[in-house]
């Protein structure tokens, strides 16, 4: 549930071969890397943040 809501995962296209696997894992890391801060932002609000300011990235990426 939480993969749909914040990454929308229901409306991802790939399909085939290992994409979907590596697609996954990938999601699960940056799902786990935007539950680190412990502001009152939601998920999907943290990423957006993440993808608009460098610092904030750089910091979740830092951990």
């Amino acid at each position: 549930w939480v993969l749909d809501m914040v990454f929308r995962d229901d409306e991802c296209r790939v399909r085939t071969e290992n994409a979907p696997a590596n697609f996954t894992t990938i999601k699960h890391i940056a799902t786990n890397l935007l539950r680190l801060p412990t502001t009152r932002d939601s998920l999907r609000s943290r990423r957006k943040i993440a993808a608009w300011d460098d610092d904030f990235l750089a910091s979740l990426i830092a951990r």
